[in-house]
């Protein structure tokens, strides 16, 4: 299985964002990276920096989002509905897009429930709940 490093994954959103820029022919991964980046123009500078943002340090003491995290998260929610898991997930966020009238949206509900998952089975020592995750999404597609 491939683990990319930190400084991996922020290579390819920077690589990718400059493939964009160029108009160069993107992978199927690097398209949908870029529609992501797309929808987020403030991250764009730092983007454009690979070597700033290779160094860069993301705390919660400073207020930054870290692009980086944002941007894989629309990538793991966008791999998890296309092949539909948690079994439940494309339906829930389909639905929830249609309440927002947002996908965009939909997926920032979608990593909310993620980084809950997320944090409690690094507090509890126990495997990812996705049960749990697919019914927060549900519960916000449903009210």
């Amino acid at each position: 299985m491939y683990a990319p490093s930190q400084n991996d994954v922020r290579a390819f959103f920077c690589d990718t964002h400059a493939k964009q820029l160029e108009r160069l022919p993107l992978t199927p991964m690097e398209a949908l990276a870029a529609q992501w980046i797309d929808e987020h123009p403030e991250y764009h500078a730092e983007l454009a920096d690979k070597a700033a943002a290779l160094a860069a340090v993301y705390t919660v003491e400073d207020g930054r989002t870290n692009p980086f995290l944002h941007l894989s998260m629309h990538l793991s929610i966008s791999e998890q509905v296309s092949i539909d898991q948690p079994h439940g997930v494309r339906q829930a966020l389909e639905l929830l897009a249609a309440k927002r009238n947002s996908l965009h949206e939909a997926h920032h509900v979608a990593m909310d429930a993620l980084g809950e998952m997320i944090w409690a089975s690094q507090r509890s020592g126990l495997p990812p709940d996705g049960h749990a995750y697919l019914e927060r999404i549900r519960s916000r597609a449903t009210r």
